[in-house]
């Protein structure tokens, strides 16, 4: 019986009572030791069994919080008959997780999380699943990853999933988790329950008084202190306050252990150091020692263990913490010495090396070694956060400084391909940065040379790390000291710093420090072939533009007509294989003002990292694409690729990514004239935002200018446009594309000196990337401040040059000007003309507001409008948009599920949804809405 949890229980069933139905519920326990949170959990396993739900349940193990994925391994291993049933990507992926199969992971731990999703679906088919994770506090890394990550995307799946942790802020990863914290009982149920003790009519009114004080309704403490207390000599350690209370009840626990005879408590140790709950290795270590299977039989007897089924587990983890950390530490040395022989199974090397490590009382090359070759499996498996663990402890392990900065740089390599950042840094910060050591005899160093391309790997470790927090300057700093240091032994690795320098200068927006980078460039030479070489115009295109856009005299330039093709050239023999170089070339295409390329460019990325199952690197591609959609003219698409993009860098824990698709995602707002959503973006872009050039702000200042803009308040536009343009973000996309507003804005306030600044920066980028749809943006711009005779001259031509390109968006508001310049100048008939085909194109793109603006100004150019039919698209949500474009393609619910990262039956239920939104039945007549409303 459950004392003083009706709430808790009520609760719980009903994530119980949503799977049976098909609907997924996910809850985070959260309580101090002994609070309740392991008797809850029974109370929902018994519940789902009478109600027939399928039971899978698991527990992190402290023993194992360095094996990637051992705790996932434990939770889902009955389930793996329906590993068959899953897309292959994930079905490999699991597979390679969970050693099922030789190959290395094919993808990365969120890959295994959509693997995760995919399993729990299958197994709730039969009626429903309910799962439960206790103590994921001490899961692996991995394994909480991959588990948060599927969490966050259970929907219509029919599964329950309760997940118990203790308090502390690095305990299980639970953000965008629903969470319920425990608190200790009240004072009734406090009393209840201690009135239920076996022993309670030999408590003393005094004890009573003083464990219903010292328990502070702790339910484990309730049953554990009466016989502690009662047999306790008077004013120990367990007077009122002497201890925490955890510490208390290890006080408590510690007490029955060493009432135990010494083979017993020898076996315990035993069991305790090794904690997988594996009886056979459990015997066989203990065996060396002298104990067997009979002193293990009185532990049970006494109720401290339970065995059975070939596993040992401790009533509670605090009788196994005052177990092991009761013990002398010898005995602990000896009990891990034998652990580690016990474990002869190659499969169990890594357990084997751990229990080597714990053995250890210092440096020791075998154990470091052991080690080494653990974390490299780690990695491969993709438990990167793992194999840091391994690295950092094998340093530990290393005898020799050399060793030991080798291994620390390899711990913090692998801790940022993880995307923990902060530790990556740490491990960095440890690594000696002088060649050898020389008080240590075992190390004579080397000359140097050997160890500039390891400082070089340092210093992009460290840059990385300060990219990601923002601080721009810092990391250009770390990547050109790299690049030195490498350039004696690696010119490539030198090319390849000097190179990304030359991007984070981009960011700083310091022309000086842009025009240094570049020269620096000049001198970079590679190899005919090498994959990098043709990034290196690309990067002296972008230094020519962040350190002073050049104008068409530019003698460092290549001629007018060839400087777009430095892109093309580049994608054509780098191809989108590498995100990291995909983005230098994405970007370059957006600077030379060449959008069809830049969506060509992410979107054969995107493809190709879910191919690769690289969901680490999806979050940039992503909200790239999104970024592309948007500057042509498809913004349902780009809403869509953007939230994907925010919730997956949610995620991963890339705060850059959010920072910076949210301000795309709040100029859509913008211009959709949703202001609140627009306010909701902002302050997200805010709190994710690190460092002062990141390109997020500057996006939300465009999109509230945009709002103004589109609301009448011109004048707050003008300011928030000149701000920009004029700051620190003024050489990123949104200070170059915001010219036309700001020209706009400047005349729409009888302000027109005010727009010569825009104008002219928007004529000379247009004469440099000379494409047809800035001309066109151009001349609309000189029409605004033109003299009225000269006016429609440039209204027809910028009209003629937007035919040549596919931007709707752009042409809208070319010919929403125009009808405007039209119907001033008193010809209402070819006002009309243009001012209709505007609001179309408005409504088309869901731009309420520029439609409102183009209705308006058709009915004062006396014309009666007629409300265009309603698109049935846009009463889709942007992921009901993504599924009904893919199943009208011919997608399967699994394909989609695999290439949205959701569920099979998390697509149907979204499909199910979007019928009777379209008007149709079956997904066969989904072809034709879609084609109608692109």
């Amino acid at each position: 019986m459950l004392y003083g949890r009706a709430e808790e229980q009520e609760r719980l069933a009903g994530l119980v009572e949503g799977a049976r139905t098909g609907r997924s519920g996910v809850l985070v326990l959260r309580g101090e030791p002994g609070i309740g949170k392991t008797a809850l959990l029974d109370d929902v396993a018994d519940r789902a069994r009478a109600a027939g739900l399928r039971v899978l349940r698991g527990a992190g193990i402290e023993a194992e919080a360095t094996l990637p994925y051992a705790g996932l391994h434990l939770l889902l291993h009955p389930a793996l008959d329906r590993l068959g049933a899953l897309a292959p990507p994930q079905a490999g992926a699991l597979s390679a997780a969970f050693g099922l199969s030789s190959a290395p992971a094919g993808g990365d731990r969120f890959l295994v999380g959509l693997g995760v999703l995919s399993l729990l679906s299958e197994v709730a088919e039969d009626g429903g699943a309910v799962c439960l994770v206790d103590d994921a506090h001490w899961l692996d890394r991995a394994s909480a990853d991959a588990l948060s990550f599927a969490a966050r995307r259970l929907d219509a799946e029919g599964v329950a999933l309760v997940v118990a942790a203790r308090n502390a802020a690095d305990a299980f990863p639970s953000t965008g988790l629903a969470e319920l914290h425990l608190a200790g009982l009240d004072a009734g149920a406090a009393t209840a329950l201690l009135d239920s003790h076996p022993v309670k009519e030999r408590l003393t009114a005094q004890v009573r008084v003083r464990v219903l004080t010292e328990a502070h309704g702790n339910p484990l403490a309730l049953a554990e202190l009466p016989a502690a207390f009662a047999a306790a000599p008077s004013g120990e350690a367990a007077r009122p306050g002497a201890l925490p209370l955890t510490e208390r009840l290890r006080v408590a626990f510690d007490g029955q252990v060493r009432r135990l005879p010494p083979r017993t408590q020898l076996a315990l140790l035993v069991a305790a150091a090794e904690d997988a709950g594996h009886l056979d290795v459990v015997l066989r270590a203990a065996g060396e020692l002298g104990a067997g299977l009979t002193d293990l039989a009185d532990a049970e007897d006494a109720g401290l263990v339970v065995a059975g089924a070939g596993t040992i587990r401790f009533r509670h983890q605090l009788v196994r913490a005052a177990v092991y950390e009761g013990a002398p530490l010898g005995l602990r040395l000896k009990a891990h010495r034998a652990l580690a022989a016990a474990f002869a199974d190659p499969a169990d090397r890594d357990r084997r090396a751990w229990h080597l490590a714990l053995a250890s009382t210092g440096p020791d090359d075998h154990v470091a070694a052991e080690l080494e070759a653990t974390a490299t499996r780690a990695a491969e498996r993709g438990g990167d956060a793992a194999a840091a663990t391994a690295y950092e402890r094998a340093a530990r392990s290393s005898t020799t400084a050399r060793d030991r900065a080798r291994r620390l740089l390899l711990a913090a390599e692998a801790a940022a391909q993880s995307g923990d950042f902060t530790r990556a840094l740490a491990l960095a910060d440890r690594v000696p940065n002088t060649p050898g050591n020389p008080d240590d005899p075992d190390d004579p160093g080397d000359p140097g040379e050997e160890r500039s391309t390891e400082r070089a790997r340092l210093a992009l470790v460290r840059a990385n790390t300060h990219f990601w927090a923002g601080a721009f300057p810092t990391a250009h700093r770390l990547l050109l000291e790299g690049a030195t240091a490498a350039a004696s032994r690696d010119q490539q690795l030198a090319a390849w710093l000097s190179m990304q320098a030359m991007y984070v200068a981009w960011f700083t927006g310091d022309r000086d420090l842009s025009r240094a980078t570049a020269d620096r460039l000049r001198d970079v030479r590679l190899p005919a072939g090498h994959p990098h070489r043709a990034i290196l115009p690309l990067m002296a295109l972008l230094g020519r533009l962040a350190s002073g856009a050049p104008g068409p005299g530019d003698s460092e330039a290549r001629d007018d007509g060839d400087r777009p093709s430095i892109v093309a050239e580049a994608l054509g023999q780098v191809g989108t294989g590498d995100p990291r170089t995909t983005v230098m070339i994405g970007g370059s295409a957006w600077i030379t003002a060449q959008d069809d390329l830049a969506y060509d460019v992410f979107a054969s990325s995107v493809d190709r990292i879910r191919a690769d199952g690289r969901i680490g690197w999806l979050a940039g591609a992503l909200g790239s694409l999104g970024e592309a959609e948007l500057f042509l003219g498809r913004h349902r698409d780009a809403a869509a690729r953007l939230d994907e993009a925010m919730r997956i860098g949610a995620d991963t824990g890339q705060a850059h990514a959010v920072s910076h698709f949210g301000g795309v995602r709040a100029y859509l707002a913008a211009v959709r004239g949703d202001e609140p959503h627009l306010r909701e973006l902002v302050g997200a872009v805010r709190a994710a935002t690190a460092g002062d050039s990141s390109p997020g702000p500057s996006w939300t200042q465009w999109a509230l200018a945009t709002y103004d803009l589109a609301t009448g308040r011109t004048e707050a536009s003008l300011n928030r446009l000149e701000a920009l343009a004029r700051g620190p973000a003024r050489h990123q996309i949104p200070a170059t594309r915001c010219a036309p507003d700001q020209v706009e804005a400047a005349v729409r306030l009888g302000a027109p000196d005010r727009a010569a600044e825009s104008l002219a920066r928007l004529t000379e980028w247009a004469s440099w990337v000379r494409q047809p749809w800035v001309d066109a943006l151009v001349r609309r711009c000189r029409a605004l401040v033109a003299p009225e005779e000269e006016a429609e001259g440039h209204f027809v031509a910028a009209l003629g040059l937007h035919e040549a390109s596919a931007k709707p968006w752009e042409a809208a508001h070319t010919r929403l000007l125009y009808g405007e310049w039209l119907r001033r100048a008193h010809r209402p008939t070819d006002a009309r003309t243009q001012l209709a085909a505007a609001l179309t194109a408005f409504e088309q793109l869901a731009a309420a507001p520029w439609a409102d603006r183009a209705r308006a100004e058709l009915r004062a150019s006396g014309s009666p409008t007629v409300d265009q039919a309603p698109d049935p698209l846009a009463s889709l949500t942007p992921q009901e948009l993504q599924i009904v474009r893919l199943a009208a393609e011919g997608s399967s619910n699994r394909d989609i599920a695999a290439r949205l990262f959701l569920s099979p039956r998390t697509v149907g239920y979204h499909l199910y949804k979007a019928y009777p939104k379209l008007g149709v039945t079956s997904r066969t007549q989904l072809g034709a809405i879609v084609r109608a409303g692109s």
